[in-house]
């Protein structure tokens, strides 16, 4: 397993977290397995979010000895009524089922407590009054009942105004290939890495549509983060591919598939030993036609380089760099074996790019601005 940083939290989590959303109708010794063995796999971040008590009840025994070793979230917002999920902004019930969540998850703190599916202007201007949901997390931040506070939604517009807000460390988003052209997604992420805040991907999959067999199918707004798509499938995608896509773009920090059993657990962890033949999802990203036409996608078609440039990375880091020079992007690029200015202009690269990038450009910028 691989693990990175989680923006200003300083969180070092693993690259592939777990979604428990498709464990919860399962038995708890199911979970338990589940759980347990992603954790001796190496994932630490797992996504809470049901309400219901018997589902919390489960994750907090399956939890149970494992709390030093895994970081769990909480969502403000999510409530249940008669068994029934229920999305809502009254405090006494977001606070209720906060403190509910602490006490079946058998724990005095989490360690991201997320502001729960915000997408439309007028929730957002509720999530965010000072007597409003963010005032809650404020406080049980400072009470040490929640160590970060981080907040998910679908949208560019309310996502972009959480991440301006420096009120939160962690977005949580939807990220996958079906939405790889919204626009302002991209400066969306460039954004959360300007401001330290770090990205935890959701919907790696699309909610599942990208690994259904050749066919039409339609990808809803909530699971591309911006627009709904109809998608014409007639190669099959992975699970590496999914994964590959979405850890590729930049900013994002831990992508958390839904995974219903060990074997769905093992197809995602794939990834962590996948050829780049494996990881390859340059083909599905043109059959979608969800490109911008010289915008690099971090696929690496373009290689293999004789220089043994990194390409996609070095592109990812010169796109950070322009937007913020910082010094985790500097000592990023300092680290690469080989870099921008070894570029030696031969165009193997353009050639093989299926996206029209000018790769030899992009590297000249590198090499000037990296100086």
């Amino acid at each position: 397993m691989h693990y990175r940083t989680l923006g200003r939290t300083g969180l070092n989590v693993s690259e592939i977290g777990l979604g428990t959303e498709y464990l919860v109708k399962m038995p708890r010794e199911h979970v338990a397995d589940v759980i347990h063995e992603a954790i001796a796999r190496g994932i630490n971040y797992f996504d809470l979010i049901w309400p219901h008590p018997d589902i919390r009840d489960n994750m907090g025994a399956a939890f149970k000895g494992y709390r030093d070793q895994v970081f769990l979230t909480a969502h403000l917002g999510a409530t249940s009524k008669d068994r029934q999920y229920k999305k809502t902004r009254v405090l006494a019930a977001n606070e209720t089922f906060f403190y509910d969540a602490l006490e079946r998850y058998q724990t005095e703190y989490v360690d991201v407590l997320i502001l729960h599916n915000c997408d439309s202007q007028s929730d957002f201007d509720k999530m965010f009054r000072e007597k409003g949901p963010l005032g809650l997390a404020l406080r049980l931040k400072k009470e040490g009942k929640a160590r970060f506070i981080g907040f998910s939604g679908h949208t560019v517009d309310t996502a972009l105004q959480a991440v301006e807000s420096e009120l939160i460390d962690v977005l949580m988003f939807p990220i996958n290939m079906t939405g790889n052209a919204i626009l302002g997604k991209k400066d969306l992420l460039k954004t959360c890495m300007a401001r330290g805040v770090g990205v935890v991907a959701m919907k790696p999959y699309g909610g599942g549509k990208l690994l259904q067999g050749p066919r039409t199918v339609r990808v809803a707004r909530y699971q591309t983060g911006g627009e709904a798509f109809k998608i014409n499938k007639t190669v099959p995608i992975t699970p590496v591919q999914c994964l590959a896509y979405t850890l590729s773009q930049v900013g994002v920090c831990v992508a958390i598939p839904g995974c219903a059993d060990v074997a769905q657990l093992n197809a995602a962890l794939a990834y962590e030993t996948a050829t780049d033949e494996e990881k390859d999802f340059s083909e599905i990203i043109t059959e979608f036609d969800q490109y911008i036409a010289g915008e690099c996608v971090y696929c690496n078609h373009c290689l293999p380089c004789p220089s043994n440039i990194d390409i996609g990375e070095t592109i990812r880091l010169l796109e950070m760099a322009q937007q913020e020079m910082t010094a985790q992007v500097r000592a990023a690029y300092m680290a690469l074996s080989t870099n921008a200015s070894d570029c030696i202009q031969c165009g193997a690269c353009e050639q093989r790019c299926p996206f029209g990038v000018q790769v030899m450009t992009k590297m000249q910028e590198a090499a000037g601005l990296f100086i």
